[in-house]
């Protein structure tokens, strides 16, 4: 089996940032996380939404604000309008004085609310854009589980051209595909049990202008009778308390009734995991992996007519590009590395289409477990990344150190695949000066740990 593994790191500096804190994710169809307070939580504290002497409830009762429902339903009052208004840029870095001073006019509960749904629209303009993020709302479960625009806008192009007008959304979470499909012209039945979740994504498709083609339902999405519509789309959740489920049969709903959910349904599409199984697609659908600006996002197994059955496809967003094989590709050649190596998306790899690019360049594979492609003619191709090879050497921190510094390297990307070497470790023994840049490669060719130095041929995906 080829390798679905690898990274890459651009150095100049040693790294001192800390990385980005894990967001624990839970079911779609299921709780999802409250609008926590931003302020203060200590019963002691003045300023606390929940102290009995909070300037804002004077009596020692319960806010009412601070059930989540209540707070959110709050968030849409002219008050609550008017501070995410006055919020959309506000300094995070500057939170406790912000607070401070919207305290002093508006309700703690209610500014508690508002910072969390603003750091949330701050977060969501990445996946939405700024334009409908300042306008939608959301949860924190919400925006890490939201697809982004770019791939529910493709997918609900895939459903349109099959000339589907009607979509039952299981599990709509915030309502990110229910968006999606609403603007293709589809009208949407979004379901989701949780009943903030739900009322957020009724929220959003009115603040958007699509009530009118989205009707949203706080139901268990297993009664839900789909049998009016010309498609179901099902978006199980895959993530638990623990982390990222990886069995199929673990996720929320499981694989199994939302395959026979689709299978009920003139045509459907299933979002999962990229990692699934090959083994574990259905033998009635077709298997999609997309990726978007280089990373691989997610898999989609399709439903129904229109979709070829059996088949896999690989789709680079954001320009379309789709290469697909009608079934399982044969085991491609291996050979010795040549001038040119090529790094295929990572859709590409996950679809198991590398033979496709080793048929298209004629080329070879360098390892038969390691997904590199090389060959001796330069091959372009939108669904790789090209490089041109200067150096091979056998595995040895010295050595490369010795060659960087007389190629007089000071900026040098680290990619591996098939190799127990950290980009770290390396960037530890190599002390890098220079004005010149490289790329090493540090993988196994026919078995055999080794480095491959060489340059980008084309501006990589960004």
């Amino acid at each position: 089996m080829i390798s679905h593994t690898g990274s890459s790191r651009t150095i100049t500096r040693p790294d001192t940032a800390a990385g980005p804190r894990a967001v624990p994710r839970l079911a779609h169809n299921g709780p999802v996380n409250a609008f926590a307070p931003t302020g203060p939580t200590d019963p002691r504290d003045p300023s606390s939404p929940s102290s009995p002497s909070s300037p804002s409830d004077p009596s020692g009762a319960a806010d009412p604000l601070t059930d989540p429902l209540a707070a959110f339903t709050a968030l849409r009052t002219p008050e609550g309008t008017a501070l995410l208004a006055e919020l959309r840029s506000y300094d995070p870095a500057q939170e406790l004085a912000t607070a401070t001073r919207l305290r002093r006019s508006h309700p703690a509960a209610l500014v508690s609310a508002a910072l969390g749904q603003a750091r949330l629209r701050q977060r969501a303009v990445a996946k939405f854009g700024a334009e409908d993020a300042y306008r939608m709302f959301f949860t924190p479960n919400g925006v890490e589980q939201a697809t982004r625009t770019s791939v529910a806008t493709y997918r609900a192009g895939r459903f349109a051209a099959a000339d589907v007008r009607s979509v039952a959304d299981l599990c709509c979470g915030i309502g990110g595909d229910a968006i999606a499909l609403a603007r293709a012209g589809i009208s949407v039945l979004a379901v989701d049990r949780d009943p903030l979740t739900a009322e957020v994504a009724r929220a959003n498709a009115a603040a958007l202008g699509l009530d009118a083609l989205i009707e949203v339902r706080c139901a268990d999405v297993t009664e839900i009778d789909t049998a009016a519509y010309d498609a179901v789309f099902v978006d199980p959740a895959r993530r638990g308390g623990r982390g990222r489920i990886f069995d199929p049969e673990a996720y929320s709903p499981p694989l199994s009734w939302a395959t026979g959910a689709a299978l009920k349904a003139p045509r459907a599409a299933l979002k999962i995991a990229p990692g699934i199984p090959h083994e574990a697609v259905p033998a009635q659908a077709e298997a999609e992996w997309i990726s978007d600006g280089g990373d691989v996002k997610e898999a989609v197994l399709w439903f129904g007519e229109g979709f070829a059955a059996g088949s896999y496809r690989a789709t680079l967003l954001p320009a379309g590009a789709t290469l697909s094989a009608p079934a399982a590709l044969p085991a491609p050649p291996v050979g010795p590395v040549g001038r040119y190596l090529y790094e295929p998306d990572g859709a590409v790899i996950r679809a198991h289409l590398v033979a496709g690019i080793v048929d298209r360049s004629g080329g070879r594979l360098i390892d038969e477990t390691i997904a590199y492609v090389t060959s001796d003619e330069p091959y372009d191709s939108p669904y790789t990344s090209a490089y041109e090879i200067t150096d091979r050497l056998p595995f040895n921190m010295k050595k490369l150190k010795a060659l960087l510094r007389e190629r007089k390297v000071g900026v040098l990307t680290v990619k591996k695949r098939g190799s127990a070497v950290e980009p770290e470790e390396l960037r530890r023994k190599m002390k890098l000066q220079g004005p010149n840049a490289a790329t090493v490669f540090l993988t196994r060719v026919a078995g055999a740990p080794t480095m491959l130095i060489g340059h980008p041929v084309r501006p990589e995906m960004s």
